[in-house]
């Protein structure tokens, strides 16, 4: 049985057909949308000022805020990070002041109610459930 699919791209302004879909990005996220050939020339004429001004970056660097190649972190994700580490220094974890936190930090900080302290320590030889 041959089938046969039509696919009919709607402008996401105002519900018209849409002519293209346009891809721009802005504060490192990249976006797409479908516009009729109205609201894409409407589109690049409100960016023109814009994109005149600015500097063209290489695909491989597209999307990324912060120079050098390091990632951008955010201040939630950060906040994680030392509690974590603050975590593990108070349940005698060895753990770095920077750098990446180990997965059986991680996993035992995940599973702290059951986790009170790090092996080898008195808590951990009690009994208690242990990371690793």
């Amino acid at each position: 049985m041959a089938q046969k699919v039509n696919i009919e791209l709607v402008d996401d302004i105002d519900g018209t057909e849409a002519a293209e879909t346009v891809s721009f990005a802005l504060d490192g996220a990249a976006y797409e949308i479908d516009l009729s050939a109205e609201n894409a020339e409407a589109l690049r004429d409100e960016m023109a000022v814009y994109v005149e001004t600015a500097r063209r970056v290489s695909a491989r660097r597209a999307g990324r805020s912060t120079r050098g190649g390091a990632r951008a972190v955010s201040a939630e994700s950060r906040a994680r990070t030392q509690a974590v580490r603050r975590w593990a220094r108070d349940n005698g974890f060895e753990v770095s002041e920077r750098g990446r936190i180990s997965n059986q930090i991680a996993e035992a900080y995940e599973n702290r109610e059951s986790v009170q302290e790090a092996p080898g320590t008195a808590a951990g030889r009690r009994g208690r459930k242990r990371a690793g």
